[in-house]
């Protein structure tokens, strides 16, 4: 049998987004993605907790779309994983009022952190105080190279450097998307995503385009989005729930995230693990 890497969760490209407000959430004070994050914890759990760590918040992270999206588990191991996950500190399920004006608008979050955290921590995190910053670890050296540095490329820079894919008469250079990275800035800070931008410098093109830049350049200013209206702050109130079974309680009564019938479950499901082994070699 092929050998498998079971700590090196694949990239999760097409995993589904949580509706607007739901799903994961990354936690304040997490220090950059290391090799070995989750080398203490069993096979299953460490490529589970890899697999979520890799996903952007908003993400679904219910036990069907986590079976769905990875090889290697089905459901009933997905549960089984994220209560041990629960138990060891990596993550809490809560449910936050986020209505405005007096009205109640309940979400349900699970919240992620790379590094374990003890029930304190969670507790406090409940109770929206303030949360210890986690030390940045040491720096490791860089292995010596004569190239130079590649800068970071912006999300800005990747939309309209993406421009030329969706229609080659707006294919841009290096130089002119750094021209134009700042205000394509502009619409994504006002609620435009990748697709819609796209869609809008793209859409009923000229059947000549004899300068590219220019041209983005114009429509960037022309068809600039309207500023999003403000927001009122609001400050949810946050209950956390059972991992398992979604049973609102407290640091009191989950005190590792999860009701004293889910902590009876049995650890894991060896059948389902066994399965999804032949599934992936198949």
């Amino acid at each position: 049998m092929a050998d498998v890497n079971l700590n090196a969760a694949p990239r999760p490209y097409a995993h589904p987004q949580a509706s607007p407000g739901y799903g994961k959430r990354g936690v304040p004070g997490q220090r950059p993605r290391r090799k070995g994050d989750f080398a203490a914890l069993p096979v299953r759990e460490a490529y589970l907790a890899a697999f979520i760590d890799a996903l952007p918040d908003g993400s679904a992270i219910d036990v069907k779309s986590l079976a769905r999206t990875q090889p290697l588990y089905g459901q009933q191991a997905v549960a089984s994983a994220l209560r041990a996950l629960s138990r060891a500190g990596h993550l809490r399920r809560f449910k936050e009022n986020v209505g405005v004006d007096g009205r109640t608008r309940w979400v349900w979050r699970t919240f992620f952190s790379r590094t374990a955290r003890d029930g304190a921590w969670w507790a406090r995190l409940e109770a929206g105080g303030a949360l210890p910053e986690e030390a940045a670890p040491e720096p490791e050296p860089e292995p010596e190279s004569d190239a130079a540095p590649v800068a970071a490329r912006s999300a800005a820079y990747d939309a309209l450097a993406s421009l030329g894919r969706a229609d080659h008469r707006l294919v841009l250079s290096a130089a002119e998307c750094a021209a134009l990275e700042r205000e394509a800035a502009v619409w994504l800070e006002r609620g435009t995503d990748r697709a819609q931008f796209v869609r809008a410098m793209t859409a009923g093109l000229p059947p000549e385009v004899y300068s590219a830049g220019g041209f983005v350049r114009r429509r960037l200013r022309d068809k600039l989005p309207p500023e999003p209206p403000a927001v009122p702050e609001v400050t949810p109130r946050r209950v956390m729930v059972c991992t398992g079974c979604g049973k609102p309680g407290g640091p009191q009564t989950l005190p590792d995230g999860l009701c004293g019938e889910c902590r009876r479950l049995p650890p894991e499901d060896v059948r389902d693990h066994v399965r999804g082994l032949r599934e992936l070699c198949r």
